[in-house]
């Protein structure tokens, strides 16, 4: 999609998102019932229509759900007309949306009485359609106002942005298959992939719109562990994780020699296998492959992988070594972080290989990511070591995408390091140092999520034939914007 035509559009619901009627809608509910409400309430009252709320409250008073109806319209209108107020940002973003040409639509579970009345308020020439509660037969959560809003306007649901404020408006928008931006009023609302949580408008850029419907990338980082070999049936416990995560390319290390090759042909995608240790798998093809021809078990091993009409992005993956491993020196041992950054010397020696092959393949315009267990911390995690490996990368340009997307350490850790070892293998029944030690790092892409997975709940070594997880460590996933070109 060329920049000037995205998004096609962007779908605005109105209370709580455009003007700040969720409160006087609460307020509204709250006279009829004849109480105060509560969080447990919210559910049947956040983003429902009208006649839903009445029903529930039809349920709780055994009076009829029409007679309720007509007294939340009644009272929910008188609010409205004396204390509208536009949300933070909404105009300037209106502005905006207008000054590029981008056009815009009012989608509502309020009835048509409501939102005129918001509408004259807010100026109804700034949308050309509006879709409210009398206008499909089924309202949020469901698909169908976000579908006809981008029938009104001749848009694809794909190439548009919804900008909702409670979790019922975006399950609507996300259904019909938009992006979404997520600005919660009353409630929070949980990242997902696709979806892009703000606390308010202010600043909302055209750019970031346009990044929100660019065609994504998803790549993702997983150590095999010697190729799954310590869990049965590991080759189609590794399938159904790819599939299940959504992944596009998979970086892999501790491949086994084979398991590149196996699972790329069971899921009929293209492949690089290099050395005895390293792979990457695409469903997108491989127009070509970087590093060194003979590389041992650790290392790096590139390819060119054409996306998106044409598009290309280099995906490295890497493996460095395993020992000295700094966070048991800094558990077990407490050196200093002098010392423990003076270990990472072999690390260091491996990244900056790895540093130097990307930079002699590397093609203007083309975006890298590098992927891989580097057996070590990052220096975004820990405040008081500056972890030379992750400063290297982050030196040559690479940016960590679970960083980007979860920038607290301490409330989002990421650990990767491991699912399988809440206790140190040693027998001595010490706490295992969790870490995230696996990465997705990038140049030249946006982030619209990151995560690690870890699926089903994996019993601790030695006990672990049976676990649905076949390896020991987390894998990350992050979803990347492609540039628009």
């Amino acid at each position: 999609m060329p920049p000037h035509t995205a998004p096609q559009a962007v779908l605005f619901d109105m209370d709580g998102t455009l003007v700040d009627t969720e409160r006087l809608w609460w307020e509204a509910v709250e006279q009829i019932a004849g109480r105060p409400l509560t969080e447990a309430d919210q559910p049947d009252v956040l983003g429902r229509a009208v006649e839903h709320t009445a029903d529930w409250l039809a349920a709780a008073t055994g009076r009829p759900d029409a007679e309720l109806a007509a007294e939340l319209h009644h009272e929910f209108a008188d609010r409205v007309r004396t204390g509208i107020v536009p949300r933070p940002g909404a105009l300037d973003l209106l502005a905006a949306l207008a000054a590029a040409g981008i056009p815009t639509a009012l989608v509502t579970a309020s009835p048509r009485a409501v939102a005129d009345v918001v509408l004259d308020a807010l100026g109804a020439d700034r949308f050309v359609a509006s879709v409210t509660a009398d206008d499909t037969d089924r309202t949020k959560p469901a698909p169908d106002p976000y579908l006809a809003a981008c029938r009104a306007l001749g848009v694809d649901p794909a190439g548009c942005v919804a900008v909702e404020d409670t979790e019922t408006g975006v399950a609507s928008a996300e259904a019909a298959g938009c992006a979404v931006l997520a600005v919660p009023s009353l409630a929070p609302i949980g990242t997902a992939p696709g979806r892009t949580v703000r606390e308010s408008l202010e600043g909302v850029t055209i750019e970031e719109l346009r990044r929100m419907v660019a065609p994504g990338l998803r790549v993702m980082s997983w150590n095999l562990w010697l190729g799954g070999s310590k869990v049965d049936d590991h080759r189609a416990k590794q399938l159904k994780v790819i599939l299940d995560s959504g992944a596009d390319v998979v970086g892999l290390q501790e491949t086994g020699g084979t398991a590149a090759q196996e699972l790329a042909e069971a899921l009929g995608w293209h492949h690089h296998r290099a050395g005895e240790n390293l792979g990457v798998i695409s469903r997108h093809p491989i127009t070509a492959r970087f590093g060194d021809p003979d590389v041992g078990f650790y290392g790096a091993a590139g390819v060119r992988v054409a996306v998106a009409s044409g598009r290309e992005v280099d995906v490295w993956t890497a493996h460095l070594h395993y020992t000295p491993y700094g966070p048991y020196e800094s558990a077990f041992d407490g050196l200093p972080a002098a010392e423990l950054i003076a270990h990472e010397e072999v690390r260091l020696t491996q990244m900056r290989d790895a540093l130097r092959r990307i930079a002699e393949s590397s093609a203007d315009g083309v975006p890298v990511v590098l992927v891989g267990d580097f057996n070590c911390p990052s220096h975004l995690d820990w405040p008081d070591v500056a972890w030379p490996v992750t400063k290297a990368a982050e030196e040559a340009g690479f940016a960590d995408s679970y960083r980007e997307a979860h920038p607290d350490p301490a409330a989002a850790p990421g650990h990767t390091w491991s699912p399988i070892h809440p206790v140190h293998e040693d027998g001595s029944g010490r706490p295992e140092p969790q870490d995230r030690i696996d990465y997705v790092l990038h140049r030249g892409l946006a982030v619209r999520d990151a995560r690690t997975l870890v699926t089903g709940s994996p019993r601790p070594w030695p006990d672990v034939a049976g676990n649905d997880w076949p390896s020991d460590h987390a894998a990350v996933v992050t979803t990347f914007a492609l540039p628009l070109g």
